[in-house]
């Protein structure tokens, strides 16, 4: 690694402070990032009792995650440019992949923090870990592949964080919908199983389900490997879009 790219880095590592001091304590953390799933679970696990704890954990940890990791990072870029902080930073020396990066990060942070929350629900509840390295690593990407979506979702070139705050909504809660957190895969019809495979969290949902459920899950380097997939494609849209977009918030 060069000394411009070391000196990249550590920009971000600072935009990245600078975005978990005075973002990650607001009311959109709390109430998308927490309250939220755990309404939903709590919603969903008085009506279905004929369902296993480990699999009901399993979709908290998910809804968590997704929630979290994408609370925040869509309405980053919004609140800046309503600050007129924005232009403070794109005046200094950072690339706009380094800024993105930076705010990916302190999302990554938050979201991967946030997700220990449900796991140790799990284990108030009795659930067990049969795999808790492949849960970390899943964790780590997942709040990475999400994060870098919540970045996405952050591209419309506007000021006011409700209008992405809606977008973003419209496109969290299908994904809760769509990705085997209600409803086990094997259960759904062949279409809908289709439409899983496009979302992200279906893969973190096989992840989390090995782990803690022990299922003879084959496929779960394949569920690795599209994540990987899915957050190199996220962060890189995000990065292309906001190139185009950024100078039209200032």
């Amino acid at each position: 690694m060069t000394n411009v790219h070391l000196e990249q880095l550590k920009r971000s590592l600072v935009i990245m402070k600078k975005d978990v001091l005075i973002y990650y304590l607001k009311g959109p953390v709390i109430i998308f990032g927490i309250l939220i799933p755990l309404f939903l679970f709590l919603a969903f696990l008085s009506g279905s009792k004929n369902l296993p704890i480990d699999f009901l954990v399993a979709g908290l940890i998910g809804m968590t995650m997704l929630f979290t990791a994408t609370s925040v990072s869509p309405v980053i870029t919004p609140w800046e440019s309503q600050m007129n902080t924005l232009e403070r930073l794109m005046s200094c020396p950072i690339s706009i992949s380094t800024l993105i990066l930076g705010d990916m990060l302190a999302s990554v942070i938050f979201g991967t923090l946030i997700s220990l929350v449900p796991v140790l629900i799990g284990f108030i509840l009795g659930v067990s870990i049969f795999h808790p390295i492949i849960l970390v690593l899943g964790i780590i990407l997942a709040s990475l592949c999400f994060s870098a979506l919540g970045l996405l979702l952050a591209t419309p070139p506007t000021n006011v964080p409700s209008n992405v705050m809606m977008v973003s909504s419209l496109v969290k809660f299908p994904l809760v919908f769509i990705s085997g957190i209600f409803i086990p895969l094997e259960n759904m019809p062949f279409w809908g199983k289709v439409i899983a495979s496009f979302s992200p969290l279906t893969y973190f949902m096989d992840i989390t389900r090995y782990s803690l459920q022990n299922s003879s899950y084959y496929h779960i380097i394949l569920d690795f490997g599209v994540m990987i997939i899915f957050t190199i494609i996220l962060y890189s849209l995000a990065v292309f879009l906001h190139k185009r977009t950024l100078q039209m918030r200032i």
